[in-house]
């Protein structure tokens, strides 16, 4: 009998060094830069700083994964606004990422 795991441990989402530079590109190039780049440096600058309080990525991390879903979802987004669906029973995002950070 071996003592070694009979299952793959999951590794740890670590994005590429250059990951933020091209994220903050593709949002520039974006229609909704005027909203979307501000909110995504005040995002990144208080990951930053936990980051130096803490010594851990996960805040840059989840950062990075937030804004790269925001973006590749969007083209659904706006073809579900269009389409003129009811969203009126939608949930605010920012609050159910935030009612996930406090757990």
């Amino acid at each position: 009998m071996s003592a070694q795991p009979d299952h793959a441990p999951l590794t740890p989402y670590a994005p590429a060094p250059g990951a933020p530079a091209e994220l903050l590109a593709q949002l520039r190039a974006d229609r909704r830069a005027a909203q979307w780049v501000p909110a995504f440096e005040q995002e990144w600058a208080a990951a930053l700083e936990e980051s130096r309080r803490t010594f851990s990525l996960g805040g840059l991390y989840a950062v990075l994964q937030d804004w790269q879903s925001r973006l590749a979802h969007a083209p659904a987004v706006d073809t579900f606004v269009a389409g003129g669906c009811d969203d009126s029973e939608a949930i605010d995002m920012a609050e159910l990422r935030g009612r996930r950070k406090r757990r």
